[in-house]
């Protein structure tokens, strides 16, 4: 029996909201910003694509969170581009403050081609 992976303490999923289904396939990496740099410099931390759902819950190994300012930048205009469909966005970059390290940070983005939207969920 395989054990089941442990999710991430920062998730996202991302919603084309122009068609109404989860979009797969998005590329995306996860960044946090070195302390006291301004304006500040981020170090990739992790890589990931949205799965089949549009879900990304593998970006961190549990027990790996540091307070701090992270990133996530999803390269949308090659998910537009898959369909054939123009982005007025090349990448969409979501900033967010971890405080807590005993929480669970699940960071949407509701995509479509010339707007988004993002919220933190839970």
């Amino acid at each position: 029996m395989s054990a089941v992976p442990q999710r991430s303490p920062i998730t996202t999923h991302v919603l084309d909201v122009s068609l109404g289904r989860p979009a797969s396939g998005v590329s995306l990496s996860l960044a946090r910003a070195t302390s006291g740099a301004q304006p500040p410099t981020f170090v990739e931390l992790a890589q990931g694509t949205t799965d089949a759902d549009g879900r990304a819950t593998q970006l961190l190994a549990q027990g790996s969170l540091e307070a701090g300012t992270y990133r996530i930048r999803f390269e949308v205009l090659p998910y537009f581009a898959r369909d054939g469909r123009a982005s007025f966005y090349p990448h969409v970059d979501i900033v967010f403050v971890v405080a807590a390290l005993d929480e669970h940070y699940h960071v949407p983005l509701l995509l479509s081609p010339f707007g988004y939207s993002t919220y933190r969920g839970s």
